[in-house]
Protein backbone atom coordinates (compact mmCIF):
# COMPACT_ATOMS: atom_id res chain seq x y z
CA UNK A 1 0.00 0.00 0.00
CA UNK A 2 1.40 3.41 -0.98
CA UNK A 3 1.51 5.92 1.89
CA UNK A 4 2.19 9.63 1.73
CA UNK A 5 1.67 11.37 5.06
CA UNK A 6 2.55 15.06 5.48
CA UNK A 7 2.40 17.34 8.51
CA UNK A 8 3.31 21.04 8.31
CA UNK A 9 3.51 23.92 10.72
CA UNK A 10 4.23 27.59 10.04
CA UNK A 11 6.53 29.23 12.59
CA UNK A 12 7.02 32.99 12.64
CA UNK A 13 10.73 33.01 13.41
CA UNK A 14 14.00 33.44 11.56
CA UNK A 15 15.10 30.19 9.92
CA UNK A 16 18.28 30.04 12.01
CA UNK A 17 16.23 29.92 15.24
CA UNK A 18 14.09 27.02 14.03
CA UNK A 19 17.05 25.23 12.43
CA UNK A 20 18.86 25.12 15.77
CA UNK A 21 16.02 22.99 17.15
CA UNK A 22 16.54 20.31 14.50
CA UNK A 23 20.13 19.91 15.71
CA UNK A 24 18.85 18.90 19.17
CA UNK A 25 16.85 15.93 17.84
CA UNK A 26 17.62 12.77 19.83
CA UNK A 27 20.03 14.58 22.18
CA UNK A 28 19.67 15.03 25.94
CA UNK A 29 18.45 18.56 25.21
CA UNK A 30 15.93 17.54 22.51
CA UNK A 31 13.57 20.45 21.83
CA UNK A 32 11.47 18.67 19.19
CA UNK A 33 10.64 15.10 20.15
CA UNK A 34 7.79 14.75 22.69
CA UNK A 35 9.74 12.40 24.99
CA UNK A 36 7.40 12.95 27.92
CA UNK A 37 4.47 11.45 25.98
CA UNK A 38 6.12 9.03 23.51
CA UNK A 39 9.05 6.61 23.28
CA UNK A 40 12.30 8.51 22.74
CA UNK A 41 13.97 8.80 19.37
CA UNK A 42 17.56 7.52 19.63
CA UNK A 43 20.48 6.93 17.27
CA UNK A 44 23.51 4.76 18.07
CA UNK A 45 25.97 7.26 16.63
CA UNK A 46 23.99 10.48 17.05
CA UNK A 47 22.71 12.63 14.22
CA UNK A 48 24.92 11.65 11.32
CA UNK A 49 24.49 9.86 8.02
CA UNK A 50 24.58 6.09 8.47
CA UNK A 51 23.50 6.12 12.12
CA UNK A 52 20.86 3.51 13.00
CA UNK A 53 18.09 4.12 15.49
CA UNK A 54 14.42 4.84 15.76
CA UNK A 55 11.65 5.14 18.32
CA UNK A 56 9.50 2.44 19.85
CA UNK A 57 9.41 -0.52 17.46
CA UNK A 58 10.03 1.61 14.35
CA UNK A 59 13.64 1.29 13.12
CA UNK A 60 15.44 3.37 10.53
CA UNK A 61 18.78 4.88 9.58
CA UNK A 62 19.80 8.41 8.70
CA UNK A 63 20.45 8.58 4.95
CA UNK A 64 20.77 12.36 4.52
CA UNK A 65 21.41 15.21 6.94
CA UNK A 66 21.72 18.79 5.73
CA UNK A 67 22.33 20.61 9.02
CA UNK A 68 19.74 23.32 9.60
CA UNK A 69 17.64 22.27 6.60
CA UNK A 70 16.59 18.62 6.55
CA UNK A 71 17.11 15.12 7.80
CA UNK A 72 15.96 11.97 5.98
CA UNK A 73 15.49 8.57 7.57
CA UNK A 74 15.11 5.31 5.64
CA UNK A 75 12.97 2.60 7.20
CA UNK A 76 14.60 -0.74 7.84
CA UNK A 77 12.67 -3.20 5.66
CA UNK A 78 11.86 -5.71 8.38
CA UNK A 79 9.28 -3.24 9.74
CA UNK A 80 7.02 -3.74 6.72
CA UNK A 81 7.72 -0.15 5.69
CA UNK A 82 9.80 0.52 2.57
CA UNK A 83 10.60 4.19 2.12
CA UNK A 84 11.57 7.19 4.18
CA UNK A 85 10.44 9.90 6.52
CA UNK A 86 11.91 13.33 6.94
CA UNK A 87 11.93 16.66 8.73
CA UNK A 88 12.47 19.71 6.55
CA UNK A 89 12.79 23.37 7.45
CA UNK A 90 12.06 25.83 4.65
CA UNK A 91 12.00 29.61 4.67
CA UNK A 92 8.77 30.84 3.05
CA UNK A 93 9.46 34.52 3.72
CA UNK A 94 11.77 36.43 6.02
CA UNK A 95 10.89 35.23 9.53
CA UNK A 96 8.25 32.78 8.24
CA UNK A 97 9.34 29.14 8.32
CA UNK A 98 7.59 25.94 7.34
CA UNK A 99 8.48 22.84 9.32
CA UNK A 100 7.41 19.75 7.42
CA UNK A 101 7.42 16.07 8.32
CA UNK A 102 6.83 13.63 5.48
CA UNK A 103 6.44 9.88 5.27
CA UNK A 104 6.64 8.40 1.78
CA UNK A 105 6.63 4.63 1.78
CA UNK A 106 5.06 1.40 0.65
CA UNK A 107 3.77 -0.96 3.30
CA UNK A 108 4.05 -4.72 2.94
CA UNK A 109 2.86 -7.73 4.93
CA UNK A 110 1.96 -6.87 8.52
CA UNK A 111 3.04 -3.30 7.82
CA UNK A 112 -0.17 -2.73 5.84
CA UNK A 113 -2.37 -3.69 8.78
CA UNK A 114 -0.13 -2.02 11.38
CA UNK A 115 -0.10 1.29 9.50
CA UNK A 116 -3.83 1.36 8.72
CA UNK A 117 -5.13 0.34 12.13
CA UNK A 118 -2.52 1.49 14.67
CA UNK A 119 0.63 3.29 13.60
CA UNK A 120 -0.87 5.95 11.35
CA UNK A 121 -3.01 7.32 14.15
CA UNK A 122 -0.27 7.20 16.76
CA UNK A 123 2.23 8.67 14.28
CA UNK A 124 -0.07 11.59 13.45
CA UNK A 125 -0.52 12.40 17.14
CA UNK A 126 3.22 12.09 17.86
CA UNK A 127 4.20 14.40 14.98
CA UNK A 128 1.60 17.00 15.96
CA UNK A 129 3.01 16.85 19.52
CA UNK A 130 6.51 17.40 18.06
CA UNK A 131 5.29 20.36 16.01
CA UNK A 132 3.62 21.73 19.16
CA UNK A 133 7.00 21.50 20.89
CA UNK A 134 8.64 23.51 18.13
CA UNK A 135 5.91 26.14 18.20
CA UNK A 136 6.04 26.34 22.00
CA UNK A 137 9.77 27.17 21.89
CA UNK A 138 8.76 30.54 20.44
CA UNK A 139 5.51 31.29 22.23
CA UNK A 140 4.23 32.10 25.70
CA UNK A 141 1.11 30.08 24.91
CA UNK A 142 1.25 26.33 25.44
CA UNK A 143 0.01 24.79 22.18
CA UNK A 144 -1.36 21.29 22.74
CA UNK A 145 -3.02 19.40 19.91
CA UNK A 146 -5.91 17.27 21.15
CA UNK A 147 -5.53 13.52 20.59
CA UNK A 148 -8.38 11.73 18.85
CA UNK A 149 -10.54 9.21 20.67
CA UNK A 150 -8.81 6.43 18.68
CA UNK A 151 -5.34 7.59 19.77
CA UNK A 152 -6.46 7.73 23.40
CA UNK A 153 -7.96 4.23 23.07
CA UNK A 154 -4.84 2.78 21.42
CA UNK A 155 -2.58 4.31 24.05
CA UNK A 156 -4.77 2.93 26.83
CA UNK A 157 -4.56 -0.62 25.46
CA UNK A 158 -0.98 -0.53 24.19
CA UNK A 159 0.43 1.44 27.14
CA UNK A 160 3.56 2.68 25.32
CA UNK A 161 6.73 3.02 27.33
CA UNK A 162 7.51 6.61 28.11
CA UNK A 163 10.72 8.26 29.25
CA UNK A 164 10.87 9.33 32.86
Amino acid sequence: MKVINIHKRIINQPKENVSKLLETLSTKDDKIWPNKKWPAIKFKEGLKVGSFGGHGSIRYKIVSYDIGNSIYFEFIKSSGFIGFHSFEIKELEINVIEVKHTIEMNTTGKGIFNWAIVIRWLHDALIEDALDNIENCFSDKNKTTEWSFWVKTLRFFLKPKRNK
